[in-house]
């Protein structure tokens, strides 16, 4: 090698500031890279973002956690206080208690019969009561099934003083491997409105008849029921099987109505006053002597239907005669008996049933008082029962028209 190359061992870096690194021997400062730096910068940027992001999603979702258990929990409470709750449905009774409580449904302990099954006393501990009432279906009986399911369904869904309460139900086998349905109901001991009003249908007591007032707090009682289910409820109920034998009362005298074995429910009012179709299939529902006749002919159950069997019932509970009545032939009907008397207050007060009379003897009304009263009752009674249903009035009015029949009484 010549010229400069020739020592090889001399370097010079001159006009080269920014060169670092290199071998030791060059003594060359060490290099710093910007990139590296730029990149850690970023990084450390990306980091400050990040964590208080992630820490409140974090937060966020502790916090739905947390309102969910507390969801859950507060529902847990409540259920229990419900009382048509999943809970309670769950809480059966077998077959087996049902079978001892009724003595093996023994006849003593027979409360009445219907339709589709008989309902029995049992002496069992429920919910603080030493008796309830059983209802027994009989699943031989065509509909049977379905009453009790309606029944289910209806006394599920609905709350009020003047209905029936329904405790618990019992789907089972029977001792025979047989399918077994009861339905178990406070106990009213009292007995149902049929045994107050006629004495041969009192068989477990001294038959004892009810005084006006009496009569007139029932009609009352049986009035918010139904206008409970069919103006108030989360969904209209049409009970189609009103009677006296269907009402019961509890200790105070209080009524209570039941079997809802035929109760049909609306999803919306129908148009009450359009004409029936005859060719219909929905059939008569109710009993004879308290279905209104428009059913006969093909209409649908209704409002008004029911409202038709209050007014009969209203005039059974003050004549004291059933509408099957022996009398009760040839084209005469109790409301005919009734509306004929109507022409005169006078005549009214005959009618009234005999027995009132001497249940009221300890208690002094004002003879013109007494004759008010009982004008508005029938009066409500003859619009409640009138053949066309149009000309019918609803619930909330014939409460209106009681309460008015019973403040002018006890004036």
């Amino acid at each position: 090698m010549k010229g400069i190359f020739k020592n090889a061992s001399e370097v010079s870096l001159i006009g080269n500031p920014k060169l670092c690194g290199g071998i030791p021997e060059l003594h060359l400062p060490k290099c710093t890279s910007n990139a590296f730096a730029a990149k850690h910068h970023s990084n450390y940027k990306l980091k400050v973002i990040l964590i208080p992001i992630c820490g409140a999603i974090l937060c966020l979702i502790i916090i739905i956690c947390l309102l969910g258990i507390h969801h859950l929990i507060k529902n847990s409470r409540r259920k229990p206080l419900s009382r048509f709750s999943l809970r309670n449905q769950h809480m059966k009774v077998s077959y087996d208690e049902v079978f001892r409580a009724t003595n093996g449904f023994s006849l003593e302990n027979l409360i009445g019969t219907g339709s589709f099954g008989s309902v029995c006393k049992a002496v069992m501990n429920y919910e603080n009561a030493d008796i309830i009432a059983v209802k027994v279906l009989d699943l031989q009986q065509h509909g049977a099934f379905r009453s009790f399911m309606s029944e289910c369904e209806a006394l599920r869904s609905i709350r009020h003083r003047n209905l029936v309460k329904i405790l618990t139900s019992c789907s089972s086998l029977d001792h025979r491997g047989n399918d077994f349905k009861a339905l178990v109901f406070e106990y009213m001991p009292n007995g149902s409105l049929e045994e107050w009003l006629h004495p041969n249908a009192c068989q477990n007591r001294p038959f004892r008849s009810l005084s006006l007032i009496q009569r007139l707090n029932i009609a009352i009682d049986v009035a918010s029921a139904l206008e409970y289910l069919h103006h108030e409820g989360s969904m209209l109920i049409v009970h189609c099987d009103l009677k006296p034998s269907n009402i019961l009362l509890d200790n105070e005298m209080t009524a209570h109505v039941g079997d809802f074995g035929l109760a049909k429910f609306l999803q919306q009012p129908p148009d009450e006053s359009s004409e029936c179709s005859s060719t219909s299939t929905v059939g008569i529902k109710g009993s004879i002597g308290y279905v209104p006749p428009e059913y006969g002919i093909g209409c649908k159950p209704s409002r008004l239907g029911d409202v038709y069997s209050y007014g009969i019932l209203l005039l059974e509970m003050f004549t004291g005669m059933s509408p099957v009545d022996d009398m009760f032939k040839d084209g005469l009907s109790l409301r005919g008996y009734v509306r004929a008397a109507a022409a005169s207050p006078e005549h009214l007060m005959d009618i009234i049933d005999r027995k009132l009379h001497s249940a009221d003897n300890d208690i002094a009304y004002q003879e013109e008082c007494v004759r008010d009263c009982v004008v508005l009752v029938f009066d409500c009674s003859l619009s409640c029962s009138n053949e066309l249903p149009y000309e019918r009035c609803d619930m909330t009015k014939v409460l209106k028209v009681l309460r008015a029949a019973r403040e002018r009484l006890l004036s």
